[in-house]
């Protein structure tokens, strides 16, 4: 990126815990809920966009153009173009890079970006025996052919294929995203103990967090019925290493260590930032968070897709001339504690860096001080079209309360990618 791209401002509403049935918002509910308040406080009128991307990664289908959607119904007007991008985890982060891309070119000023994805509303679908039986149901045309279609229907063809556990399945290594936390694991030796204490500390650094104030970006929503949503509800207060042991391996039920607790949490939520030109900013008199500096996207072994904030991070931070520690917050979305604690160790593993980074060297140990500094997602959950979004946003809101300088928000991606990108306080 030859030039900065400024954020301007963001919003995400609370991270909602996906329950046993479809969650109260749909994706398009939840971009405009953050949204709104965001435009409300603005000195621009929602009609100056030059357009609105939106990450989505299962965008339903009655919104399947979720960034027009999302527009419209925030006044944008019918002349603001928008569009969807879906870069699985990285859909979010995806929005804000197309942005940039945008803006650098000239071809844009003032644009609304960031993700959502309601993944309670996650569809169960017909397997393809139930899709052919009902083919030729609706294909018989008397009822001699209609009896002989019914004779060969069996109750087994009702069984539901889920379809958030095919999105989380690689369809190339046939690995769910849990089995490749767990090959992270065994090839770094992180055991059970340090998931859970980690999972345990992402829980109490959030807790913390918010008790001192540092989730100002959260923008409550308020139901049908009235009720109010203004926190991120799958924290826990009672999570404790002691009380994570006890819950049994979900992947690898014999030999593995990653458990529900110690992995990111099926979640509702969207994160929406208005990104600007230096020359918006200017016409505007915008005081902005930051800017994005640059941005990496890289790709590895999707067997290991956890490691993917590692590749895109380093060359990004190579081309600055910065080390880990020149970073004063880093964010690393927490898909698995397996993961997370993966990317460390390969920062601090020679063999690693000179095998897949090409590195001389390990690039060194990252201060855990400036690492998920008010925790992730094992607490807060993982909407997946919204977590690149909610990184960038949160690490410059921390920037901005600690006075810090630099700062990199990053995101493992199924399919074996890795996004980054690296911010600077305005």
């Amino acid at each position: 990126m030859s030039g900065k791209v400024y954020v301007v401002d963001g919003a995400r509403t609370p991270f909602l815990k996906a329950k046993s049935k479809p969650g109260p918002f749909s994706g398009g509910d939840l971009a405009v809920g953050c949204s709104r308040p965001l435009l409300a406080r603005q000195k621009f009128s929602p009609t100056q966009f030059d357009e609105v991307i939106v990450g989505a990664a299962m965008p339903s289908a009655d919104e399947a153009n979720i960034g027009r959607v999302v527009s419209l119904r925030l006044g944008c007007g019918d002349k603001v173009p928008a569009w969807t991008v879906m870069r699985n985890c990285a859909s979010g982060m995806q929005a804000l890079d197309s942005a940039c891309m945008n803006i650098l070119a000239g071809k844009s000023n003032l644009v609304l970006a960031g993700g959502t994805d309601a993944m309670s509303h996650a569809p169960l679908l017909f397997g393809p025996a139930m899709v052919n039986w009902l083919a030729d149901w609706y294909g018989a045309k008397s009822f001699g052919q209609r009896a002989g279609v019914a004779v060969k229907f069996r109750p087994a063809y009702l069984a539901p294929v889920i379809a958030i556990l095919k999105g989380l399945t690689d369809p190339i290594v046939k690995l769910s995203m849990g089995q490749t936390a767990e090959i992270v694991a065994k090839r770094f030796g992180i055991t059970r103990q340090m998931m859970d204490e980690f999972a345990a500390d992402s829980h109490r650094k959030v807790l913390a967090g918010r008790e001192a104030g540092h989730y100002g970006e959260i923008e409550p929503l308020i139901d049908a019925n009235g009720n109010v949503y203004k926190d991120d509800d799958g924290v826990r207060t009672d999570s404790t290493p002691e009380r994570l042991a006890k819950l049994r391996p979900v992947f690898d039920k014999t030999y593995g260590n990653v458990t529900a607790g110690n992995s990111s949490q099926v979640t509702d939520g969207a994160a929406m930032l208005i990104l600007a030109s230096e020359a918006a900013v200017s016409r505007f008199g915008f005081k902005p968070l930051g800017a994005i500096v640059d941005s990496q996207w890289s790709a590895l072994d999707p067997s290991e897709m956890g490691l993917g904030p590692v590749h895109a991070i380093t060359p990004m931070l190579q081309r600055h001339g910065l080390g880990l520690n020149d970073l004063d917050a880093l964010e690393i979305n927490e898909a698995f504690a397996a993961q997370a604690l993966g990317c460390l160790a390969a920062w601090e593993s020679e063999a690693y860096c000179k095998e897949k980074l090409g590195l001389d060297a390990a690039l060194g140990t990252m201060d855990r001080a400036k690492f998920n500094i008010d925790g992730g997602a094992i607490a807060l959950g993982h909407p997946i079209g919204a977590s690149g979004a909610r990184v960038v946003l949160h690490a410059l809101k921390t920037l901005e309360r600690t006075g810090g300088k630099y700062a990199a928000a990053s995101l493992c991606i199924g399919g074996g990618q890795g996004g980054a990108m690296l911010l600077e306080r305005a």
